[in-house]
């Protein structure tokens, strides 16, 4: 199945973060420190949203890019077995470099 955001909703494949591992071979939970914005690759982007006057506000965002985003930002949704984040435009932070 392929997703294609509607007007300025972005998909983003959310990067994990570092996981420890003891010697043993367990997995420790790690918790991201407060403040520390949520970074992905957008993977879909919509065509933008219209203006009051009708025409059409390009996105920022395109695929490919990486970007920051609030940890509580969106809906995790699943998508062929896949975990992606879907948010707004406006919830993205910025685009790293």
């Amino acid at each position: 199945m392929t997703m294609k955001p509607l007007a300025d909703r972005v998909l983003i494949k959310v990067e994990k973060e570092h996981e420890e591992t003891t010697a043993g071979g367990l997995v420790l939970a790690t918790k991201t420190p407060a403040g520390v914005p949520a970074k992905g690759k957008v993977v879909a982007c919509g065509e933008g949203k219209y203006a009051s006057n009708g025409t059409r506000i390009p996105m920022q965002v395109k695929v490919g890019d990486t970007v920051l985003f609030n940890h509580s930002a969106g809906q995790t949704i699943k998508v062929d077995g896949e975990e992606y984040t879907m948010v707004y435009e406006s919830e993205i932070m910025g685009i790293a470099e």
